[in-house]
């Protein structure tokens, strides 16, 4: 049977994949090296969601010959298990060391019979939103053991341009993909500077206020140094009337579920992700909150975890609890709640409680230790104006870096475009070549 593509003047033939490739080519063809010899070795995390990989791990040929996916050099990889297949993973193995690699069992290698069928061209077709959307329908097993089935690559239909076509094509979309990947660096990058800038502004703001004439002086603190000269220094208990920890047990998330928990993974320095927060039962909430109800203007603090040393406030109008890892402060009424977070976000303060907490790779804040730490305490009206004038500065900052998050989104999908229109024929990748040529 044959296909014609939407521009192409050459015939496409509409085929299954098994005629023109082979998976999970034998080991055998192996036997004469020695089992001393160095070949690369590619757990999951070495492929990337981009088709890129990282080589420089290398494993004894004796030590992964059993137990391991085997691919050389030429082969097309893709992850088989959830989530790993639908986020993209997979890759062209080139540059293997002696052009040979083994790797995590959950890969499915493909090789490709190299006069039907181009390895750069099945590499992209494996990244198109067809072959990842008709895979992840095709999985089979459970929850985070789900798989795709080698059947699936096998009896994969396509319409196949002859091989100069599929040169052509995979050159495109290397070209093409190569400018789109381009420019989504430039907004991550942004991104990344807008964060140090949005870091460098709070720590700004909270250790030298908003005056810049301000006369300064020392405030024997090493980590803090100079303050402005109106400014006191307090230990965090006599800025809070109350303490709070977290009970020390994980909240049951069943029965009717009502009230927000907040756990560290809600909250960033200086916003609260409310909408993704788990919920819990009223029992379970009133279980939560007899040490005391979290109220507006109380400081979330998070205490452990990835998330260690970011704060955020209460907000008016919901009934919420503490979950997992974290405390919460509630400020004197002589105090503003919105610097004491701030200042808890600022990076001398985070880094400083950082290098007092015990474990380097898992930060975890004592409620002794936190209180009896040094703050920089402007007055209270001068408190809440650096708080306010904060609340903006971060929001135009924020509103800048979701600008540029919707622009990778954008390129995102502009790329997964261009990847399926070009691998089933609906644009005519030799004509542009040729325009661009001619230019």
């Amino acid at each position: 049977m044959t296909h014609h593509s939407t521009y192409f003047s050459a015939v496409w033939e509409d085929m299954r994949l098994r005629f023109v490739l082979r998976l999970n080519p034998s080991k055998a063809e192996l036997g004469g090296l020695s089992e001393d010899e160095e070949v690369s070795f590619l757990p999951m995390e070495a492929i990337g969601e981009d088709g890129s990989v990282r080589l420089e791990a290398t494993r004894r040929l004796g030590d992964v010959q059993s137990g391991y996916s085997y691919f050389r050099d030429g082969d097309v990889v893709v992850a088989k298990i959830t989530p790993c297949f639908e986020n993209g993973k997979g890759a062209l193995m080139q540059g293997l060391l002696g052009g040979v690699g083994f790797g995590t069992t959950e890969l499915i290698v493909a090789r490709p019979r190299q006069e039907r069928l181009v390895a750069e061209f099945l590499n992209w077709l494996f990244q198109s939103a067809e072959f990842r959307g008709l895979g992840e329908g095709a999985m089979y097993g459970a929850g985070g053991q789900k798989r795709v089935p080698d059947d699936f690559v096998r009896d994969f239909r396509l319409a196949l341009p002859p091989p100069p076509e599929q040169n052509a094509i995979a050159a495109f979309l290397d070209r093409e993909t190569g400018k789109i990947d381009a420019l989504m660096e430039e907004q991550k990058r942004l991104i990344e500077l807008l964060k140090e800038k949005r870091q460098a502004v709070i720590s700004h703001a909270v250790t030298k206020g908003l005056e810049p004439d301000a006369p300064m002086k020392h405030s024997a603190v090493e980590w803090l140094g100079d303050v402005p000269e109106h400014w006191t220094i307090k230990p965090l208990k006599h800025m809070v009337s109350h303490v709070v920890d977290c009970l020390h047990t994980t909240p049951t998330y069943d029965g009717e579920l009502l009230y927000p928990a907040i756990r560290t993974a809600d909250v960033e320095r200086g916003v609260l992700l409310l909408q993704q927060a788990k919920l819990v039962s009223e029992d379970v909430y009133r279980e939560r909150i007899q040490r005391l109800k979290p109220e507006e203007g109380d400081v979330l603090y998070s205490r452990e975890g990835e998330r260690f040393g970011m704060a955020a406030l209460v907000p008016s109008g919901v009934n919420l609890c503490l979950g997992q890892r974290m405390m919460m402060f509630r400020v004197q009424p002589s105090s503003a709640p919105g610097f004491l977070m701030w200042a808890l976000n600022s990076e001398p303060i985070y880094q400083e409680v950082l290098a007092r907490t015990a474990g380097a790779t898992a930060p975890h804040a004592n409620i002794s230790d936190l209180i009896n730490f040094r703050v920089p305490c402007p007055p209270d009206a001068e408190q809440q104006a650096i708080a306010r004038w904060l609340d903006r500065a971060t929001g135009q900052i924020d509103r800048l870096s979701e600008k540029a998050n919707g622009a990778i989104l954008l390129l995102q999908e502009r790329r997964s475009a261009l990847i399926s229109a070009a691998v089933t024929g609906k644009i005519d990748v030799r004509q542009r070549a040729e325009v661009e040529t001619a230019a």
